[in-house]
């Protein structure tokens, strides 16, 4: 997988958890959580999502190192 389709696939599973949120809005390098006015419990529905989908698990532990979109692209790639 492609660290384009990655980011693709990040940015659905966003838009599936907050479906008012339009694609053009995820600003890169911008706070998710914060930018995108996504509570903790959609952005653990997010990860959730993900795991499902990439196969990859992000403890709690981690969770600052995907707090943009850019910093979870690079996350989930390092780890496929």
């Amino acid at each position: 997988m492609t660290k384009e389709e990655i980011k693709q696939t990040i940015i659905e599973q966003i838009v599936m958890v907050a479906p008012d949120i339009e694609e053009e809005e995820i600003e890169p390098s911008a706070n998710l959580q914060r930018s995108l006015e996504i509570d903790s419990f959609d952005f653990l529905k997010v990860l959730t999502a993900l795991n499902e989908k990439l196969g990859v698990d992000v403890p709690e532990t981690d969770y600052a190192q995907v707090d943009t979109l850019e910093h979870m692209t690079d996350y989930f790639e390092a780890r496929l």
